[in-house]
């Protein structure tokens, strides 16, 4: 007699699974420093590297900060607003919408797409709830790389496998320093704790058969030889927002030795710097006091007392302006978001023209980021289903207009395609041009539905009205010769 044995999960990591472990942490420890440094510069911690010429060792503690970094990557991130998921079918998207509330994926979605920004790639997990039941709405969380990565099969393009490394909140009650790792594999999902012994203890397998990675990458600024993607706050990036700092800290010496203009004195004796007892005053004393007031000499000549020119920091100004006419090039930024002015301010239409660039790179990350969340949430449908979803159902997502047109231009322009035919006026690609957001878009179509329901009620409740006769089929209007 044949006993068939089922497949016990493994407690402890087999020898390929730590391989790859190992291989993984090693290239995500590869990849931090960079990480780092650019997440500094983000957040304006950088050290600036001092030439050392100018600044005084007295003054090599002071820090100065200039947030170019963070104006160019946020006023990027904030034409990204992902507003919903949606069927290309157009039928009802009610489950995608379900399954995007439960992750809060409206809020985080601007989370992922600035972290993709700054470190140049995000990436999106997909695994079971952890609710308990089994209505439980699939899990999407937007993880950073800096606990995060990806293994890449360059000919299929699709993750073989990933890990994450984070503290094992929830797990253990050691402390938040208690770190843990999640192994994503085609065909399961392993979470291993450190063992005491050393190496790692399993303490959960999710064993979905999903026979792919449930991992999608965001990257930024892709190239063919290069689909981790790079980082918007590039080596240009930095070297000229440490130029700016060394010239504002340049500003800030000036300031300290030039505040107050400096003066010198010809032909004054001694005691003019000394006290009634003689001894020496320090230099300030002398500077606000007898200075003012000196004795002529022997000869009665009064000493000659003049003034250096005073430090102009137009020069500074002048060159931080520069910089940030640079750095406007660089991260595609109309001029005055970064500070420089001119006397002259720009028309309406020479602010859309400087903000064409920024618009075309808006879209071009709408349409690479629009794809990793389609894909994010069709796996999402997988693992909550069991099996993929149909392949000719496509999902898009609506993204609010990266542009900035006029209210009133969106308008006409949308009046012109319903009167010319082009567009239905109750169609929701009308309501869209119009530039009504989701929720909008929403509270019409509700609106509409109800309106023709009245208008169905009111017709019926006229027919059936006293006193009205339902006119016979057989009779037609204006010929009473068949009566």
């Amino acid at each position: 007699m044949t006993v068939s044995i089922p497949d016990l999960p493994l407690v402890y990591l087999s020898d390929d699974e730590l391989a790859l472990i190992n291989m993984l942490r090693a290239d995500m420890l590869r990849d931090r420093h960079a990480l780092l440094l650019r997440d500094a510069y983000f957040n304006g911690e950088q050290l600036v590297r001092d030439l050392g010429i100018s600044i005084p060792p007295q003054l090599k503690s002071l820090h100065t900060v200039i947030g170019w970094p963070r104006v160019g990557v946020e006023s990027l991130e904030e034409r990204l607003d992902l507003e919903a998921f949606r069927w290309g079918d157009g039928s009802d998207s009610s489950e995608l919408d379900e399954i995007a509330d439960a992750n809060d994926l409206f809020d985080e979605s601007s989370l992922a797409h600035l972290d993709s920004l700054v470190y140049g790639r995000e990436y999106l997990a997909v695994g079971s709830g952890d609710c308990g039941t089994d209505d439980c709405p699939p899990l999407i969380s937007a993880e950073s790389p800096m606990d995060m990565t990806l293994m890449w099969d360059a000919r299929l393009r699709m993750g073989t496998a990933a890990l994450r490394e984070c503290a094992a909140d929830g797990f253990v009650e050691s402390g938040p320093e208690e770190r843990m790792i999640v192994l994503y594999l085609p065909d399961q999902t392993v979470t291993a704790l450190p063992s005491p012994s050393g190496g790692w203890e399993v303490v959960d397998r999710d064993i979905h058969r999903l026979g792919v990675v449930p991992v999608v990458r965001m990257a930024n600024r892709q190239r063919t030889a290069d689909r981790v993607g790079k980082s918007e706050i590039t080596p240009e990036v930095m070297s000229i927002t440490d130029a700016a700092c060394r010239r504002l800290m340049g500003m800030e010496v000036a300031a300290e030795f030039f505040g107050a203009p400096q003066r010198y004195i010809l032909g004054a004796s001694e005691s003019a710097f000394q006290d009634a007892d003689g001894t020496a005053k320090s230099a300030w004393e002398t500077y606000i006091g007898r200075v003012l007031a000196l004795e002529r000499d022997e000869d009665g000549n009064v000493p000659d007392v003049g003034q250096f020119a005073a430090h102009d920091p137009t020069g500074m100004t002048k060159i931080i302006d520069l910089y940030a006419r640079i750095m406007s090039s660089q991260f595609g930024l109309p001029p005055h978001m970064l500070g420089y002015t001119t006397d002259n301010p720009a028309s309406a239409d020479a602010i859309r023209s400087t903000e064409a660039k920024l618009v075309k790179r808006s879209e071009r990350r709408i349409r690479r980021y629009g794809a990793a969340w389609q894909q994010a949430m069709r796996l999402a449908l997988w693992v909550r289903d069991g099996e993929p979803p149909e392949k000719t159902r496509r999902i898009e997502t609506v993204w609010r207009n990266p542009a900035t047109p006029t209210v009133a231009a969106q308008a006409d322009a949308t009046v012109k395609l319903v009167q010319a035919g082009i567009l239905p006026a109750d169609s929701d690609v009308t309501l869209e041009m119009a530039g009504l957001s989701e929720g909008q878009r929403q509270r019409v179509r509700a609106d509409r539905r109800r309106a023709n329901g009245r208008s169905v009620l009111d017709r019926l409740a006229a027919l059936g009205a006293p006193g009205d006769e339902v006119q016979s089929p057989e009779v037609v209007d204006g010929d009473d010769s068949l009566g």
